[in-house]
């Protein structure tokens, strides 16, 4: 049995998937079973930073003064 489908059927069907691909993702993201994964992932932009390896002492400044 083959029946039309109209555009409007096509985008309504368009947004149901739409709408269970957002509602899956956020339940998704918001799992508490990912809370750990996530805060390590919040940290990677300042993975590339160099760690420095000791605390350097402020350099001295000389007076200009005669």
């Amino acid at each position: 049995m083959f029946f039309e489908m109209s555009s409007g059927m096509i985008r309504g069907l368009g947004t149901v998937v739409v709408f269970v691909a957002f509602v899956g993702l956020a339940l998704w993201v918001f799992s508490g079973k990912r809370s750990s994964e996530f805060a390590e992932a919040r940290l990677l932009p300042f993975a590339d930073e160099p760690q420095p390896d000791r605390i350097q002492a402020p350099a001295t400044t000389r007076s200009t003064r005669p």
